[in-house]
């Protein structure tokens, strides 16, 4: 065969592929072509549906942060300012200052109240101490005059017994004086024994009548010394209270004084700076607002989305301002609620005019690594629109969130 022969040949079968048609007439190369175009749609277009079909996303997403309005606890002038719009200050740094002097002469005069207050509860307890020793005293005088009312009563008893002795031996005397037995003289010796005998007791009896009365007195002088010192003791309770007020005052003019430096509660950065040096701010006036440096995700899915989302769930985060990155965060919790219910005022659905809508369900979403974080790395601050992606399929970590929450518990809601 010659090389023209076969140069045509070729020519011909590279022509009924071009057409489409083998030798016998059929088309089998062009439905192998067909065919491989489809195997190669296929093998690209699964991925796309696999991520549809385990991937819910959103755009009604956006970055937050904490911000903490700052403003005075107390009314003065401004002293000092000590930072500047975006500044960056760290937990307890100095960022403004209240006129301190007003607040330091407060704290002079309750330190001397508190002074006058101890003062005068020292003096209290002293007057409580004598009326104590008063009240010893006017105890110990009673007991005196008690054992000297006792002592002649005593004395009675003894005396009278002498006189009912020589009351008897008068009487005896006199019987034998009619019968002549004894003189004169002797009969008038025992009459005078028997008088002077009951004189005695008359007297032991007086002497007791005034321990008596002495008695009554020293009671009397007991009970007033008791009322002093009750009253010494109130006293003393009313300036031990006093005492504790002005203490009270004291700690409160401290407190004052140190509210005149307004500090960071947390590290972060310095937002809309509304005060300058020399004005006049009132309590709870807003001075700054200080944005923390951790940032996450609030998304608010729609309520059909969320049937497989569970916290520990891997998310990819893009965000508007940086189409080129896409950052990683998991699922870190689900609102038990929608938007809506929380709102100043939730619809109200009896009224008979009912259309359903769609809710939105927030889930927070946290990064992982450094992009919490807007020292290093691209700027996330709060308000910037993202799409997150949720892989639903992924299994649940709770283990990842344990350290800020106990496991999750079954309940009817889940």
């Amino acid at each position: 065969m010659s090389n023209e022969t076969k140069t045509n040949g070729r020519l011909a079968a590279l022509r009924r592929l071009l057409t489409g048609r083998s030798a016998h007439g059929g088309k089998r190369p062009l439905y192998l072509f067909a065919a491989g175009v489809f195997l190669a749609g296929l093998a690209a277009g699964y991925p796309v549906y696999q991520r549809i079909m385990t991937h819910e996303s959103t755009d009604d997403a956006f970055v937050e942060a904490q911000v903490v309005s700052i403003s005075p606890r107390v009314a003065g002038h401004i002293a000092k300012v000590l930072v500047a719009d975006n500044q960056r200050v760290e937990k307890g740094e100095l960022l403004a200052e209240v006129d301190r002097r007003d607040f330091e002469v407060a704290l002079e005069i309750a330190e001397a109240k508190r002074q006058a207050a101890v003062a005068s509860l020292d003096e209290g307890r002293a007057r409580v101490a004598a009326a104590r020793n008063k009240m010893a005293q006017q105890g110990a005088s009673l007991s005196s005059v008690e054992a000297e009312l006792a002592q002649a009563r005593a004395g009675v008893a003894e005396v009278k017994a002498g006189t009912d002795r020589d009351e008897s031996d008068l009487e005896r005397m006199r019987r034998i004086a009619d019968a002549g037995a004894v003189s004169r003289q002797e009969f008038d010796h025992a009459k005078a024994q028997a008088d002077m005998s009951r004189a005695k007791l008359n007297s032991a009896k007086r002497q007791v009548d005034t321990q008596a009365a002495r008695i009554a007195q020293a009671r009397a002088s007991v009970g007033t010394a008791g009322d002093e010192l009750r009253q010494a003791e109130a006293l003393a309770q009313i300036r031990a209270a006093d005492l504790r007020e002005a203490e009270a005052e004291v700690e409160r003019a401290r407190l004052n004084l140190s509210y005149s430096r307004i500090t960071a509660p947390c590290a972060g950065y310095v937002t809309k700076k509304a005060v300058e040096p020399g004005a006049y701010v009132q309590v709870g006036q807003k001075l700054f607002a200080l944005v923390s440096r951790d940032v996450w995700v609030v998304a608010n899915f729609k309520e059909t989305q969320i049937a497989g989302m569970r916290p520990g769930q891997p998310v990819e985060i893009e965000v508007d301002a940086y189409p080129s990155v896409t950052f990683r965060g998991r699922v870190d919790s689900i609102q038990r609620g929608t938007g809506s219910r929380f709102t100043l005022l939730p619809p109200e659905n009896a009224t008979g005019n009912f259309v359903k809508v769609v809710q939105r369900v927030p889930v927070k979403i946290v990064l992982d690594g450094e992009n919490g974080g807007v020292a290093n790395g691209p700027l996330l601050v709060p308000g910037m629109s993202v799409v997150p992606s949720v892989n639903v399929a992924a299994p649940a970590v709770y283990g990842l969130l344990s350290a800020r929450s106990p496991a999750p518990r079954k309940t009817t809601l889940q």
